[in-house]
């Protein structure tokens, strides 16, 4: 209603009332209280259609951000599996239970030093707690599982038991900076494409020559054979991620992941440190 039909609807209104033309006046008293009723419904439903609509939008990124973090999650767990197991190799090599070339007790020593970050994508789901708009997503069995996935902290605990390992700093302190270049341009990570599951399980998982002189492999390797400090942190560096490989499974076993596809996500993941 404009001003003018306002104004003049207020006219009527006051005309009536003072010709005390009671049947009119009850029509004039009508009309407002429909027009405000249709208002406030019109307005109501433009507020659920725009709500709805916001609830498809979230839904939908919601559930792609999850199938980014399955995979990512996936990932993580493989690498962290690899690097178990080159530390394994390593540690059983330096205590005299398996025979490893100084070559390939180098190669392994090294990939036990590694940990891979991962660029979580949680993005949407803090937008949803931090605007109060959970009650937008009508599905709550995503609900519920996006509340699981973006509370694990597995890999955050891989990534900082990786950073902060005793076993990493020994390794850096005693191996030669051109040694460690050379491990890293040979042996070191390969790319993986997120959201693709060929080559997850041999991005640091393969054979590797790496082009030193073997003098100066063996006086590496001789190195790491005698330093009783090295074998200890590595036995530490073994039990850290096992722990965490435990973590990993016991989280599928809940199921976390249990309603969650894979979608392939953007070609910008965490590298190898």
């Amino acid at each position: 209603m404009n001003d003018e039909s306002r104004d003049t609807r207020l006219l009527r209104v006051a005309e009536h009332i003072r010709t005390q033309n009671w049947t009119a006046i009850g029509i004039d008293f009508l009309i407002v209280v429909l027009g405000v009723f249709v208002g406030i419904q019109v307005s109501n439903w433009n507020a659920a259609r725009v709500d709805h609509q916001r609830g498809v939008d979230f839904t939908e990124r919601l559930r792609v951000d999850l199938g980014n973090e399955r995979w990512i999650y996936d990932f993580i767990a493989a690498y962290t599996q690899d690097v178990r197991d080159a530390a394994n190799r390593a540690v059983q090599a330096l205590e005299g239970d398996i025979e490893l070339s100084n070559h390939d007790l180098l190669v392994a020593a090294y990939r036990a030093t590694q940990y891979r970050e991962g660029n979580r994508r949680s993005a949407t789901y803090d937008e949803l707690v931090s605007t109060g708009s959970l009650g937008l997503i009508t599905d709550q069995r995503l609900l519920r599982n996006a509340d699981w996935v973006f509370r694990l902290r597995t890999i955050e605990n891989v990534v900082r038991e990786g950073m902060e390992s005793p076993y990493r700093l020994a390794f850096r302190q005693n191996v030669p900076n051109a040694v460690q270049r050379e491990l890293a341009s040979r042996c070191g990570d390969r790319a993986v494409v997120p959201g693709e599951y060929e080559g997850m399980d041999t991005v640091i998982d393969y054979p590797c020559t790496l082009e030193l002189a073997p003098s100066v492999v063996d006086g590496v390797a001789e190195t790491l054979r005698a330093d009783p400090e090295i074998r200890r942190a590595l036995r530490q560096r073994v039990a850290d991620l096992e722990t965490r490989l435990v973590d990993f499974d016991a989280n599928r076993a809940r199921g976390v992941f249990a309603d969650v596809g894979g979608v392939a996500g953007e070609r910008s993941q965490g590298t190898g440190r």
